[in-house]
């Protein structure tokens, strides 16, 4: 059996710790080609040590010096490289085989589309290539033949209810709807909770998954369902009118496909990341992810409920930017990006987190993004309105952008 090598990005998050995880147990079948993070050094060179790439990249250009003299220091081979350009060189490194991207936010686009250009086989996890790039990420997949996997486990639960080969055309292969399942959150059980209070801590405690801070507080605000809603249109060529959010408290179903004939298929399993990915990483096979299996005579109830709007705004903005103009979802998440930073910092509170993305979709200028340049200058724009719309003084404002 030929060894697939894997090139990781965003390798000290904790997709980078699922992902390492499963290749660890299968290293007769995966091998990794390249590790690359944000400025995490500390954590990378560990990660050298464990799995010995010979290329490691680091956005963070100081902090890529300090891994290069580390790795000298003991004698280890791996090549260090840096910043945008090299993350792109990681992404589209001629041994890799497939790229698992999982850069959280804007940082991880430029790779990630380089990684398509290249026509490497791609796993996603990194929403925001398609909230933000979207028709430009797609057509540049088709052009050279990449093969997009995603890994959120909602879209690889759609994925894997899905007839296999897809053709992103819901009506060719009878489907009506596509469900995704929300976990709700913190707060979807607390009616009472006063979002103009809520601390960090509190927005972090997610009741099922072990996620980091940014996308923890995501799931809180329901901000990461309605991005993905976004993501679903993308990838699977559903119109808005064919994606429904619903919540699922105990998150053993992590979406759902319905069929024209009344059909519908659902992707079960326990709330580990480990799963979607060693699908992803050994597609067409299956392989052992280390994930318990799912106990039926514990499972008392499944429960679906509409997810309450009026409470969680941001599911009903992404719905609007992704039936406005291609800048206005690279504006929603930008905006969302600074926020959630704000938060936090403990520069803006949680409930300031929607009323800065209302404001800036309202203030925002309409453009089309045809390059990825289009793609930036909108994000670039909507960064400034944010940090204006939370009346961020100068030193967060720099903060936020280091």
């Amino acid at each position: 059996m030929t060894r697939r090598a894997i090139t990781l990005l965003g390798a000290t998050g904790s997709v980078g710790a699922s992902t390492l995880d499963v290749i660890a147990r299968h290293l007769d079948r995966f091998s990794v080609a390249a590790l690359a993070a944000h400025r995490n050094d500390a954590k990378l060179l560990d990660l050298c040590r464990r799995f010995r790439p010979p290329l490691a990249a680091l956005h963070d250009v100081d902090a890529a010096h300090s891994l290069q003299r580390a790795l000298a220091a003991e004698c280890l081979p791996t090549r260090v490289v840096a910043g945008d350009d090299g993350l792109c060189e990681a992404a589209t490194l001629p041994e890799s085989d497939c790229v698992l991207a999982a850069i959280v936010g804007a940082a991880g686009l430029p790779a990630t589309l380089a990684a398509a250009r290249a026509g490497k086989r791609i796993l996603l996890a990194n929403k925001e290539a398609l909230v933000i790039g979207g028709a430009l990420f797609m057509t540049a997949a088709a052009e050279n033949g990449a093969v997009l996997l995603p890994i959120d486990s909602e879209h690889n639960a759609v994925i894997q209810c899905l007839p296999a080969p897809y053709s992103r055309n819901p009506a060719r292969h009878g489907v009506r709807r596509i469900v995704l399942t929300a976990s709700g959150g913190p707060f979807h059980d607390r009616p009472d909770v006063d979002f103009e209070r809520v601390t960090p801590d509190e927005a972090c405690a997610h009741p099922t998954w072990s996620m980091g801070r940014k996308i923890s507080v995501d799931s809180a605000t329901m901000m990461n369902k309605g991005l993905e809603v976004i993501e679903a249109h993308w990838l699977f060529g559903a119109d808005a009118s064919q994606i429904e959010v619903v919540v699922h408290r105990q998150s053993v179903v992590h979406s759902l496909v319905e069929y024209v004939d009344g059909s519908v298929l659902a992707q079960l399993s326990n709330p580990d990341m480990r799963t979607p990915i060693a699908q992803a990483l050994a597609f067409p096979d299956r392989i052992d992810a280390g994930v318990a299996p799912l106990d039926y005579s514990r499972l008392a109830a499944l429960t679906f409920e509409p997810a309450d709007r009026r409470r969680f705004p941001c599911i009903d903005l992404a719905y609007a930017a992704l039936a406005a103009d291609a800048a206005a979802p690279v504006a929603l998440n930008a905006a969302n990006e600074i926020a959630v930073a704000a938060f936090l910092r403990g520069d803006a509170r949680f409930a300031d987190i929607p009323r800065a993305c209302d404001t800036v979709l309202a203030r925002r200028s309409v453009a089309p993004v045809v390059t990825l340049d289009d793609a930036l200058a909108a994000d670039a724009e909507a960064r400034a309105l944010a940090c204006s719309a939370l009346g961020l003084p100068r030193a967060a404002r720099a903060a936020l952008a280091a």
